[in-house]
């Protein structure tokens, strides 16, 4: 089957809404989105942030949810949930920067301790785990197989969280502070306070859910203005280069999420800028126009030949038109740029094991495994992993792998059988027999689906 494009290739809840959610309506589909450019941007706001409020970087998960909605939100812990609509209509690095540190206040103050007590009361709390595990980061390639999980209950991300007005004016304060205390200033964060205050006059079913879980007082834009006035990095202009990450990720958004014609007229061909061609670039190559994709990408190149993301999409624009082995280099190449972007080894060894060349499948493996030493947690991995020890007739390690990828699915029975089979055929205590072992245990503790 042709592939569908690598960026919107989505991990799929289907979720049934419980009665506690007020502004959920029917059923809703929470998609995920898994792009290597876009994440890295946003750990580049995020992390002297999270550093500033004493969190560990590395423990903070951020998720990218497809949705046009202006929202954000932490929960389960100590993960951040970013809305594409929020990062496409942020006019500023600025104003997502301070939309991350006011979600950093929530988690630096412990607000969602509070939170579990009333998830744990709803019939949503099995699919709550699902959302918030580690089984929501999947590998943006369809020709690995979309993974569906499918719950008999769960909750509406419009109503997922409500904070009460003690929690929000606490976590501007943290904001205030975080954003002080990292030399930053707190302009971004009012800003989006006044998009959000905008929202106040449209009537409440329409309202974005930010707004309505995170309601806007003229106190709390008060507050803001007078921090402001008494910082000393309240003019303090947002870095350049922040700006123009800024505009490359939203023109990539918006030409991935909008119709070609669309992104045509908003990013015309009498504009020159990077971010402007990029989006063009993608909007080609969605329009099946290869050529144009091909050399509109090959002028980007010749003047950012370095650039992983640039060497990424031309990549992956080859691959999807049936050109594999004319993406190698460019995968390669991007690779090299940015050796621990678990995205990219994943594109590369699918591209490489693609090819039905035998002589690649050892390098796909070992790109597949540097994958799964920087995230574990990418059920396609596993089953690419799976793909290329089957062709070299491991059956130990490709039964290992499908064994991992059915226990990140919650596919016990699959999970249980992958898992018996490789311990069958491993020679007991070595490593595989004990991962067998390991997997069999995990896969007898899942609960069965219902």
């Amino acid at each position: 089957m042709k592939s569908l494009f690598r960026f919107l290739c989505i991990l799929v809840l289907t979720i049934l809404v419980g009665n506690d959610f007020a502004y959920a309506q029917g059923q809703r589909r929470i998609s995920f989105i898994r792009d290597a450019e876009i994440e890295t941007a946003l750990r580049l706001y995020a992390t002297p942030l999270f550093q500033a409020a004493g969190l560990a970087p590395e423990a903070v998960k951020i998720f990218i949810v497809r949705d046009k909605s202006l929202n954000a939100f932490v929960a389960g812990g100590q993960k951040l949930f970013m809305n594409t609509g929020l990062l496409m209509q942020a006019k500023t690095a600025g104003q997502v920067i301070g939309v991350i540190a006011h979600e950093t206040g929530h988690i630096a103050g412990g607000h969602l301790t509070r939170i579990q007590g009333a998830l744990k009361k709803s019939s949503a709390q099995t699919i709550a785990a699902l959302i918030l595990g580690g089984a929501a980061a999947v590998l943006g390639q369809s020709e690995l197989g979309q993974a569906i999980i499918i719950g008999g209950q769960t909750l509406g991300t419009n109503s997922f969280l409500h904070y009460t007005r003690t929690q929000e004016n606490s976590a501007d304060q943290a904001a205030m502070r975080l954003l002080e205390g990292t030399h930053q200033s707190a302009q971004g964060l009012y800003e989006f306070m006044g998009l959000l205050e905008e929202q106040e006059l449209v009537s409440p079913q329409y309202q974005d859910a930010y707004m309505r879980t995170h309601p806007v007082t003229r106190s709390r834009m008060k507050a803001l203005e007078a921090h402001m006035s008494n910082s000393a990095y309240s003019k303090t202009p947002i870095a350049p280069e922040l700006q123009a990450i800024h505009r490359r990720i939203r023109a990539k958004l918006y030409a991935y999420l909008e119709p070609v014609s669309r992104t045509m007229r908003r990013y015309k061909k009498s504009d020159r800028s990077i971010e402007a061609r990029y989006a063009r670039a993608v909007a080609y190559h969605k329009g099946a126009k290869l050529d144009d994709a091909l050399k509109t990408m090959s002028g980007l190149l010749t003047e950012h030949p370095k650039d992983p993301y640039f060497l990424e999409l031309m990549g992956q624009i080859l691959f999807e038109s049936g050109r594999i082995r004319d993406s190698l280099p460019y995968y390669t190449a991007a690779v090299k740029r940015a050796p621990s972007s678990a995205l990219m080894r994943g594109e590369l060894a699918h591209a490489q094991i693609e090819t039905n060349n035998p002589a690649l499948l050892q390098p796909a493996i070992s790109n597949l495994r540097a994958a799964l030493r920087v995230e574990r947690e990418i059920p396609n991995t596993w089953r690419a992993l799976a793909t290329a020890y089957g062709r070299q007739k491991n059956d130990i390690q490709a039964s290992l792998a499908l064994a991992e990828e059915a226990l990140l699915l919650n596919k016990k029975t699959d999970a249980l059988h992958f898992s018996t089979r490789a311990k069958k055929q491993a020679k007991e205590g070595t490593p595989a027999w004990l991962q067998a072992d390991d997997i069999l245990a995990a896969a007898k503790r899942l609960k069965a689906p219902e």
